[in-house]
C-alpha cells in the first residue's frame, strides 16, 4: 500500500508581512543587498557544491512535487548545502539539466529511477522520499482512458469494443455482465482512482446478479470474478464484495458433482449441470482449469466460515497424488470420470500454466506452512527444468512443449509468466538452487523481452518457436497476434522487485511506448493481429485483463516495493491482490484446516 513520505524537516510560512512601501533607504539597500546575496549563494549551490552537476542530473520527474514535500523546503535545504540527494539506483541516470528558482525545480519528461535518498553532509540523519514517476504516471492516464471509455460505450457489457465503440461479450461468462467492471475494480483502488471505484461499486451492488440461466466457465468466472471481488473486499472493506463473493463461490460449487471430485469446465449457473469443452481430449477436465481454484477458494472458507470450499479444491490435490507422473510431468488433461489422464500434452503456457503458478502461491499464501503445495511446486519445477526447458543455438533459453515425449520447440507469450513464477518461488528452492533459478528467471525473461524486440511493433506475439533457422520468431500467421496479454510485463514486474535491474523498468518502458504507439485507438486499446505488420489490424476488444493485469502490473513496475509487498500479498492469476493468511492468525488458519 502507498506510504506517505517523510522529510526531517519542515519549513513553516512568515505570517507577518510589511508593505514595501514603509521601507526606508538604508532598509531596501539592505534588503537589496540580502537578495543579491542569496542569488549568488543559488549559483554558487548549483556550479560549485560538490557532485551539484550530478545532483541535478539525477533530480527527475518533480513537476508535481508539491505532492509529495515542500518545495521551499526542498530547496532551502539544497541551495544553503545541508543535504544532497543521492540516487538509490545509480544506472542508467537521465542526463537531464534543470532550472532551479525559489520555487520550483522543472525538469524534462524521460524515464529514472524516482526513489533517492536526502542525506545530511553534516549531520547523521536522513531519510528516503520520492519523486513522483512520470512512467507511474503514464500508465495511470492509460488506464484513466481505458476505464473512461468503457463506461462510455459499454457500461455493464463484459468487455468494450474500442473501434467499433460497443460492448463485447465472448462465451466465457455466458450472459453474466460486468467483467470488466469487477476486473477493474481493484487496479481501480490501487492507482488511487477512487471516484471510478465507488462508481464501480455502486454497479456491482445494484447490478451484479448471478442468479441467471447461464452457462459459464468456471475458471474464468472464478479467476476474474471471484478473485476481483475477493481483492476489493481485502482492499477497501466494503462488505458488498465478500457477500458477492461468497454467493458466487456458492454458485460454482455444483461444478465438482463428478466421480473425482475434479470439477467440470462449463456450468450452468441456474440447473448446476456442467460439462466440459468438447474439444478437450475426449471430454477431459484441464490442468490450469482446474488447478487455477485453490487461492480464491481457501479465502472463501475464510470469508464465508465454511469449509467445504477448502475441501474441494484439497480434494483435487488428493487425485493428482494418487496419478502417476510421466517424467514426473503434469499432462494438460485428466478425464473427471475416470480420474485418468488424457492426452500426454505438457504446457507451462496453455491449458498448464496457473496451475503451477497455484502450487507455488498456495504456499505463500498460506504463510509458508502448507509444505504439500511446496514440495508439489519445486518438485514439478525440477521435472520442467529436465524434460521442457532448452537453450537455442542463439543462447536463448525458452519452454518448450511435450506431446507424448516428443518436444515441440514452441513458447508461448502465456508461458512467459514463468520468470516471474520462478523469480517468486527462487528463495524457497530446495538444495541452495535459489541463486540458480534466479538466473533461470532472468534468461527465460530475456527470452521474452527479444520476442517483443524482434516483431515490428515491439509487442510480443501469441507464440514463437525456435526451429527452422528462427529464434523467438512466430512463423505461423494464427501466432503473430497480440492481444493486451500482461504476462511478459507480469514477469518484469517481479524481476525488477528482487534485483532491482533498471533494465525491467526500461523494457516496461519500452512495452507501454508499444502500446500506446500501436493498440491505443480513438475508444480505448485494441489488441493488434499481427505484430510483425508495419501498420496495426486491431481486433477490436479492449480485454478485461488489460485493465486487471497489465495495466496493474506496470503501475507496479514502477511502484515501490512496499506498494503491495510480497510479504504480504499474493497476486492470483488474474493478478489479483490476495492477502497471506498469517500464522498469527489463528481464527483464520483453523478455518482452513
Amino acid at each position: 500500500m502507498p506510504v506517505a513520505s517523510l522529510l526531517p524537516f519542515t519549513v513553516t510560512p512568515n505570517r507577518k508581512s510589511a508593505s514595501p512601501t514603509s521601507f526606508r533607504l538604508t532598509e531596501k539597500f539592505i534588503l537589496l543587498l540580502v537578495f543579491s546575496a542569496f542569488i549568488t549563494l543559488c549559483f554558487g549551490a548549483i556550479f560549485f557544491l560538490p557532485d551539484s552537476t550530478k545532483l541535478l542530473r539525477e533530480l527527475n520527474y518533480s513537476l508535481a512535487l508539491h505532492r509529495h514535500i515542500g518545495q521551499t523546503a526542498l530547496l532551502q535545504a539544497l541551495t544553503l548545502g545541508r543535504y544532497e540527494i543521492k540516487s538509490l539506483f545509480n544506472k542508467n541516470i537521465c542526463r537531464q539539466f534543470f532550472l532551479l528558482s525559489t520555487f520550483s525545480i522543472m525538469s524534462t519528461n524521460c524515464f529514472s529511477p524516482s526513489v533517492y535518498i536526502l542525506q545530511s553532509k553534516h549531520y547523521k540523519e536522513s531519510c528516503a522520499f520520492t519523486f513522483p514517476n512520470r512512467s507511474k504516471s503514464s500508465i495511470n492516464g492509460m488506464m484513466q482512458f481505458s476505464w473512461d471509455n468503457y463506461k462510455r460505450y459499454a457500461w455493464g457489457s463484459n468487455e468494450l469494443r474500442p473501434v467499433s465503440k460497443q460492448g463485447h461479450s465472448s462465451n466465457l461468462f455466458g450472459s453474466l455482465k460486468g467483467a470488466t467492471i469487477v476486473d477493474a475494480l481493484d487496479t481501480l483502488y490501487i492507482m488511487e482512482m477512487y471516484d471510478e471505484f465507488e462508481a464501480a461499486t455502486e454497479w456491482v451492488e445494484r447490478n451484479l446478479d448471478f442468479n441467471m440461466n447461464a452457462e459459464i466457465s468456471v475458471f474464468e468466472v472464478n479467476i476474474r470474478f471471484v478473485g476481483g471481488l475477493l481483492s476489493a473486499y481485502y482492499l477497501s472493506g466494503k462488505e458488498v464484495f465478500r457477500r458477492k463473493a461468497v454467493e458466487l463461490g456458492e454458485k460454482l460449487l455444483p461444478a465438482f458433482k463428478t466421480p473425482t471430485g475434479i470439477p467440470w469446465a462449463l456450468l450452468n449457473l441456474k440447473s448446476g449441470i456442467g460439462r466440459n469443452w468438447p474439444w478437450a481430449s475426449g471430454g477431459s477436465s484441464i490442468l490450469a482449469e482446474y488447478g487455477t481454484l485453490h487461492l480464491e477458494f481457501m479465502h472463501l472458507s475464510a470469508l464465508s466460515g465454511r469449509p467445504v470450499f477448502a475441501e474441494k479444491v484439497m480434494n483435487i490435490r488428493k487425485v493428482l497424488n494418487r496419478l502417476d507422473k510421466p517424467q514426473g510431468l503434469y499432462p494438460n488433461y485428466l478425464n473427471p470420470n475416470s480420474g485418468q489422464w488424457g492426452q500426454h500434452h505438457v504446457s507451462v503456457g496453455g491449458l498448464g500454466d496457473s496451475f503451477y503458478e497455484y502450487l507455488l502461491k498456495a504456499w505463500l499464501m498460506s504463510d509458508k506452512t502448507d509444505e504439500e503445495g511446496k514440495k508439489l511446486y519445486y518438485d514439478a519445477l525440477q521435472a520442467i527444468e529436465k524434460n521442457l526447458i532448452r537453450k537455442s543455438s542463439g543462447g536463448l533459453t525458452y519452454i518448450a512443449e511435450w506431446k507424448g515425449g516428443l518436444l515441440e520447440h514452441k513458447m508461448g507469450h502465456l508461458t512467459c509468466f514463468a520468470g516471474g513464477m520462478i523469480a517468486l518461488g527462487a528463495d524457497g528452492a530446495p538444495d541452495d538452487k535459489t541463486g540458480h533459478q534466479m538466473e533461470l528467471a532472468a534468461e527465460i525473461t530475456r527470452t521474452c523481452h527479444e520476442s517483443y524486440t524482434r516483431t515490428s511493433m515491439k509487442l510480443g506475439p501469441e507464440a514463437f518457436r525456435f526451429d527452422g533457422g528462427v529464434e523467438a520468431i512466430a512463423t505461423r500467421q494464427n501466432e503473430k497476434y497480440f492481444i493486451l496479454r500482461p504476462e511478459v510485463i507480469e514477469t518484469y514486474m517481479y524481476m525488477w522487485r528482487f534485483t532491482h535491474d533498471p533494465k525491467y523498468r526500461q523494457w516496461g518502458w519500452e512495452a507501454v511506448q508499444a502500446l500506446e504507439k500501436y493498440c491505443r485507438v480513438v475508444g480505448g486499446y485494441s489488441g493488434v493481429r499481427d505484430v510483425y505488420a508495419n501498420t496495426p489490424n486491431h481486433d477490436d476488444v479492449q480485454q478485461s485483463f488489460y485493465l486487471a493485469e497489465t495495466l496493474k502490473y506496470l503501475y507496479l513496475l514502477f511502484s515501490d516495493d512496499d506498494h503491495l509487498p510480497f510479504e504480504h500479498w499474493v497476486f492470483n492469476t488474474e493478478a489479483h491482490p490476495l492477502p497471506v493468511i498469517k500464522k498469527q492468525n489463528p481464527e483464520i488458519a483453523n478455518k482452513l484446516k
